[in-house]
Protein backbone atom coordinates (compact mmCIF):
# COMPACT_ATOMS: atom_id res chain seq x y z
CA UNK A 1 0.00 0.00 0.00
CA UNK A 2 1.13 3.16 -0.88
CA UNK A 3 -0.79 6.35 0.95
CA UNK A 4 -0.97 9.50 -0.16
CA UNK A 5 -2.51 12.03 2.02
CA UNK A 6 -2.65 10.82 5.48
CA UNK A 7 -2.37 13.34 8.12
CA UNK A 8 -1.16 11.04 10.76
CA UNK A 9 0.37 7.46 9.90
CA UNK A 10 1.52 6.77 13.28
CA UNK A 11 -1.78 7.65 15.48
CA UNK A 12 -3.78 6.07 12.52
CA UNK A 13 -1.83 2.62 12.99
CA UNK A 14 -0.74 2.35 9.05
CA UNK A 15 3.10 2.99 10.49
CA UNK A 16 4.64 1.79 12.91
CA UNK A 17 8.02 4.87 12.54
CA UNK A 18 8.40 7.60 9.37
CA UNK A 19 11.79 6.33 8.99
CA UNK A 20 11.10 2.48 9.05
CA UNK A 21 7.15 1.86 8.83
CA UNK A 22 7.66 -1.81 9.35
CA UNK A 23 4.32 -2.54 7.49
CA UNK A 24 3.23 -3.07 4.10
CA UNK A 25 2.07 0.63 3.93
CA UNK A 26 3.91 3.69 2.94
CA UNK A 27 3.66 7.09 1.42
CA UNK A 28 3.09 10.59 2.34
CA UNK A 29 1.68 12.49 4.79
CA UNK A 30 -0.38 15.66 4.01
CA UNK A 31 0.45 17.98 7.09
CA UNK A 32 2.81 18.73 10.41
CA UNK A 33 0.95 18.85 13.40
CA UNK A 34 2.26 22.58 13.11
CA UNK A 35 0.09 23.34 10.44
CA UNK A 36 -2.72 24.34 12.81
CA UNK A 37 -1.20 27.51 14.51
CA UNK A 38 -0.42 28.49 10.40
CA UNK A 39 -3.81 28.10 9.99
CA UNK A 40 -4.97 30.82 12.71
CA UNK A 41 -2.01 33.02 11.63
CA UNK A 42 -3.19 33.37 8.65
CA UNK A 43 -6.50 34.10 9.04
CA UNK A 44 -5.40 36.54 11.41
CA UNK A 45 -3.42 38.01 8.76
CA UNK A 46 -5.59 38.10 6.36
CA UNK A 47 -8.52 39.45 8.87
CA UNK A 48 -7.00 41.08 11.86
CA UNK A 49 -10.38 42.10 13.46
CA UNK A 50 -11.11 38.36 13.85
CA UNK A 51 -10.84 37.51 17.78
CA UNK A 52 -12.96 34.35 17.38
CA UNK A 53 -12.75 31.09 15.28
CA UNK A 54 -14.92 28.78 14.77
CA UNK A 55 -12.34 25.15 13.87
CA UNK A 56 -14.12 22.39 11.78
CA UNK A 57 -13.20 19.63 11.73
CA UNK A 58 -13.54 16.33 12.99
CA UNK A 59 -12.09 15.34 16.53
CA UNK A 60 -11.84 11.56 16.67
CA UNK A 61 -9.95 11.65 13.33
CA UNK A 62 -6.07 12.20 15.22
CA UNK A 63 -4.73 14.30 12.74
CA UNK A 64 -7.85 16.12 13.07
CA UNK A 65 -6.91 16.79 17.09
CA UNK A 66 -3.23 17.20 16.85
CA UNK A 67 -3.81 20.61 14.22
CA UNK A 68 -6.22 21.48 16.73
CA UNK A 69 -3.83 21.25 19.69
CA UNK A 70 -1.35 23.54 17.83
CA UNK A 71 -4.25 26.50 16.90
CA UNK A 72 -5.03 26.34 20.75
CA UNK A 73 -1.09 26.86 21.38
CA UNK A 74 -0.86 29.77 19.06
CA UNK A 75 -4.60 31.02 20.19
CA UNK A 76 -3.47 33.11 23.38
CA UNK A 77 -0.51 34.91 21.23
CA UNK A 78 -3.15 36.07 18.22
CA UNK A 79 -5.63 36.96 21.08
CA UNK A 80 -7.94 34.77 19.43
CA UNK A 81 -10.51 32.28 21.22
CA UNK A 82 -11.45 29.18 19.46
CA UNK A 83 -14.83 27.05 19.26
CA UNK A 84 -13.69 23.60 17.87
CA UNK A 85 -17.38 21.30 18.02
CA UNK A 86 -16.79 17.77 16.28
CA UNK A 87 -19.15 17.83 13.24
CA UNK A 88 -19.86 15.01 11.17
CA UNK A 89 -22.28 15.84 8.24
CA UNK A 90 -23.76 19.30 6.40
CA UNK A 91 -26.81 19.50 9.14
CA UNK A 92 -23.84 19.51 12.24
CA UNK A 93 -21.50 22.06 9.96
CA UNK A 94 -24.42 24.33 9.50
CA UNK A 95 -25.91 24.31 13.17
CA UNK A 96 -22.23 24.74 14.39
CA UNK A 97 -21.66 28.04 12.36
CA UNK A 98 -25.28 29.20 12.60
CA UNK A 99 -24.65 29.25 16.74
CA UNK A 100 -21.22 30.79 16.59
CA UNK A 101 -22.26 33.54 14.31
CA UNK A 102 -24.21 34.74 16.66
CA UNK A 103 -21.63 36.99 17.81
CA UNK A 104 -19.30 39.11 15.69
CA UNK A 105 -15.21 39.06 14.95
CA UNK A 106 -15.45 35.45 14.07
CA UNK A 107 -13.57 33.61 11.32
CA UNK A 108 -13.58 29.83 10.37
CA UNK A 109 -10.62 27.39 10.27
CA UNK A 110 -11.87 24.14 7.88
CA UNK A 111 -9.57 21.06 8.64
CA UNK A 112 -8.69 18.73 5.94
CA UNK A 113 -11.50 15.90 5.90
CA UNK A 114 -13.69 14.52 4.00
CA UNK A 115 -16.81 15.98 5.66
CA UNK A 116 -15.14 19.13 4.79
CA UNK A 117 -14.33 18.72 1.45
CA UNK A 118 -17.72 17.04 0.35
CA UNK A 119 -19.19 19.35 1.79
CA UNK A 120 -17.48 22.83 0.96
CA UNK A 121 -20.59 24.21 -0.69
CA UNK A 122 -22.27 24.38 2.46
CA UNK A 123 -19.68 25.51 4.24
CA UNK A 124 -18.73 28.28 1.37
CA UNK A 125 -22.50 29.44 1.80
CA UNK A 126 -22.52 30.17 5.41
CA UNK A 127 -19.36 32.04 5.51
CA UNK A 128 -20.75 34.53 2.45
CA UNK A 129 -24.20 34.82 3.97
CA UNK A 130 -22.58 35.52 8.32
CA UNK A 131 -19.64 37.23 6.30
CA UNK A 132 -17.36 35.27 8.24
CA UNK A 133 -13.48 35.19 6.85
CA UNK A 134 -11.87 31.39 6.47
CA UNK A 135 -8.89 29.35 6.04
CA UNK A 136 -9.08 26.32 4.42
CA UNK A 137 -6.59 23.24 4.08
CA UNK A 138 -6.06 23.16 -0.04
CA UNK A 139 -6.03 25.05 -3.40
CA UNK A 140 -9.24 23.74 -4.46
CA UNK A 141 -11.13 25.08 -1.30
CA UNK A 142 -10.04 28.78 -2.66
CA UNK A 143 -10.69 27.85 -6.33
CA UNK A 144 -14.13 27.04 -5.52
CA UNK A 145 -14.91 30.19 -3.52
CA UNK A 146 -13.11 29.86 -0.34
CA UNK A 147 -11.54 33.12 0.77
CA UNK A 148 -7.72 32.28 1.04
CA UNK A 149 -5.99 28.26 1.08
CA UNK A 150 -2.74 26.78 2.68
CA UNK A 151 -1.81 23.02 2.36
CA UNK A 152 0.04 20.78 0.06
CA UNK A 153 0.31 20.17 -3.32
CA UNK A 154 -1.43 17.41 -3.90
CA UNK A 155 -0.85 16.85 -7.68
CA UNK A 156 2.64 16.48 -5.88
CA UNK A 157 2.33 14.02 -3.64
CA UNK A 158 0.69 11.51 -6.39
CA UNK A 159 3.70 11.85 -8.60
CA UNK A 160 5.75 11.05 -6.00
CA UNK A 161 3.86 8.56 -4.58
CA UNK A 162 4.12 6.69 -8.58
CA UNK A 163 8.45 6.55 -7.59
CA UNK A 164 7.59 4.61 -4.82
CA UNK A 165 5.30 2.32 -6.37
CA UNK A 166 7.83 1.56 -9.15
CA UNK A 167 10.70 0.68 -6.90
CA UNK A 168 8.02 -1.94 -5.34
CA UNK A 169 7.03 -3.23 -8.33
CA UNK A 170 10.80 -3.81 -9.18
CA UNK A 171 10.91 -5.32 -5.59
CA UNK A 172 11.47 -3.22 -2.43
CA UNK A 173 9.34 -3.68 0.47
CA UNK A 174 6.84 -0.87 1.55
CA UNK A 175 8.05 -1.16 5.29
CA UNK A 176 11.74 -0.43 4.29
CA UNK A 177 10.87 2.94 2.52
CA UNK A 178 10.37 5.81 4.66
CA UNK A 179 6.81 7.85 4.69
CA UNK A 180 7.91 11.13 3.74
CA UNK A 181 6.82 14.58 4.61
CA UNK A 182 5.16 17.43 2.31
CA UNK A 183 8.03 19.64 0.86
CA UNK A 184 5.76 21.40 -1.46
CA UNK A 185 2.99 24.16 0.30
CA UNK A 186 0.95 26.42 -1.59
CA UNK A 187 -1.17 29.50 -0.79
CA UNK A 188 -3.88 30.66 -2.70
CA UNK A 189 -5.98 33.96 -2.33
CA UNK A 190 -9.55 34.47 -3.89
CA UNK A 191 -10.16 38.46 -4.10
CA UNK A 192 -13.63 37.90 -5.33
CA UNK A 193 -14.65 36.38 -1.81
CA UNK A 194 -12.30 39.07 -0.29
CA UNK A 195 -14.48 41.85 -1.98
CA UNK A 196 -17.85 39.99 -1.01
CA UNK A 197 -16.78 40.25 2.38
CA UNK A 198 -15.21 44.09 2.65
CA UNK A 199 -11.33 42.47 2.89
CA UNK A 200 -8.36 44.39 1.52
CA UNK A 201 -6.22 41.10 1.43
CA UNK A 202 -2.27 42.81 2.69
CA UNK A 203 0.60 42.78 0.31
CA UNK A 204 2.29 40.69 1.90
CA UNK A 205 0.00 37.52 1.41
CA UNK A 206 -0.38 38.73 -1.89
CA UNK A 207 3.33 38.55 -2.40
CA UNK A 208 3.16 35.17 -1.24
CA UNK A 209 0.36 33.62 -3.09
CA UNK A 210 1.40 30.76 -5.47
CA UNK A 211 -2.08 31.81 -7.00
CA UNK A 212 -4.22 34.98 -6.85
CA UNK A 213 -7.91 34.50 -8.05
CA UNK A 214 -9.30 37.38 -9.78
Amino acid sequence: IVFVSVGDPIGGGFIQSMARPASNATGFTNFEPSIGGKWLELLKEVAPGVKRALVILQTETPANASFLRAAEAAAPTLQVTLTAPSVHNATEIEAAVNTFAAEPSGGLIVMPHPVTATNRNVIFGLAARYRLPAVYPFRFFAQGGGLVSYGIDQVDHFRRAAEYINRILKGEKPGDLPTQASTKFELAVNLKTAKSLGLSIPQTVLLRADEVIE
